[in-house]
């Protein structure tokens, strides 16, 4: 049993005013978790800001918006609080979780920057993207559908160099004196890595990583959900809008238990692009003319999703905004699931899974 697993407790809802607490103590919380009340968890998030606001001059508090159901509640919570949402458009995404990011946005009345890479995700795919620094100048940045040991390339070209971006198109040349917060979506409970590496407050330059709900538990997550989104028995506003101060709810969510922002495939689990293409074939279809390009230019990590040949196991970092992105060895077999629930028939599951199907 791992120890996530042992942490791991039953899925139940808490009543209404009791407290929860994380199991164990993450090796970079400031103190032992305590146990909390959502309302009490609430004013830890918001004392946490605080706190960092008094320690340092800051110009603008971002709210990191991927469309996923973490990051909805930091952004619901803090929409009052927050300068504008960021939210990076990979180019590799469901396009219905960016337009869920800019209908949730304008409906707050916030400012929203659309954030866009440099390099496309299809040119890192066909090695076409080259170093322009250090010792390896002029050569491949990637080349090859990533597994998990390209993940740290594909986060740090996809998302973490345009975020990186708009802090210096706000802070200028003033960055001694001007820093930017951005509020990201990042708990303890998510996975063992986050229990393991999420910090509360992560200064970066004039960067400052903030994670105010680093310390809700799932039982949290589930009490403010029911709080707040719309389960009235009426037909909803799109994203479950229904009123000013609801919770919304991104579909994509709902039929992938992910975001859907990036699809980059690094961590990808058994039979997922599958699954992406049963829900949203238009996600899909560019990724698996993409295979075609890279099976075309000969190149050995030519299926989505898949470990390329020869790629060691390593326990690397996700990056701070890839919360679901973990090793999919030992993960379930969506394939499977869909068979076992009627889904799929016996025999689709032997067609899609057969060695020639791809």
């Amino acid at each position: 049993m791992t120890s996530r697993s042992k942490r791991k407790r039953q899925l139940v809802d808490m009543f209404p005013g009791m407290a929860d607490r994380i199991d164990g103590t993450p090796p970079k919380a400031e103190a032992e978790p305590e146990a909390l009340t959502l309302d009490e968890a609430i004013a830890k998030s918001h004392a946490m800001v605080d706190k960092v606001l008094a320690a340092h001059p800051v110009v603008a508090t971002i709210g990191l918006f991927s469309g996923g159901n973490d990051s909805v509640i930091v952004n619901h919570l803090f929409r009052q609080r927050v300068d504008a949402i960021a939210h990076v458009n990979t180019g590799t995404g469901v396009p219905e979780t960016t337009q869920h990011v800019r209908d949730v946005v304008a409906a707050w009345g916030l400012r929203l920057h659309e954030l866009h890479p440099k390099n496309s995700y299809a040119d890192l795919v066909l090695g076409r993207v080259l170093s322009t620094r250090g010792k390896n100048i002029g050569r491949q940045v990637w080349k090859g559908f990533p597994g998990p040991a390209g993940h740290s390339v594909m986060y740090r070209r996809l998302k973490d160099e345009p975020l990186q971006r708009l802090r210096a198109q706000i802070v200028g040349t003033q960055w001694r004196t001007r820093n930017v917060i951005y509020l990201g979506g990042m708990r303890w409970a998510e996975t063992d890595r986050r229990f393991r590496n999420a910090e509360e407050v992560d200064r970066e330059g004039s960067l400052i990583w903030v994670s105010p709900i680093v310390h809700w538990t799932d039982a949290h997550m589930r009490e403010y959900r029911a709080r707040h989104r719309c389960d009235l028995p009426h037909e909803h506003a799109p994203h479950r809008l229904c009123h000013p101060d609801v919770l919304p709810l991104n579909e994509v969510t709902v039929h992938l238990h992910m975001s859907g922002e990036c699809l980059c495939g690094a961590f990808a689990k058994p039979g997922e692009l599958d699954e992406i293409e049963f829900f949203y074939p238009h996600a899909a279809k560019p990724l698996r003319e993409l295979e075609n390009e890279a099976e075309a230019a000969g190149l050995s990590a030519c299926k989505w999703g898949q470990r390329p040949p020869g790629e060691r196991t390593r326990n690397r970092p996700t990056g701070r905004l890839c919360s679901k992105c973990v090793d999919p060895e030992g993960q379930t077999d969506l394939l499977a699931e869909w068979r076992e629930s009627g889904l799929i028939t016996t025999d689709q599951y032997d067609t899609f899974t057969r060695p020639d199907a791809a």
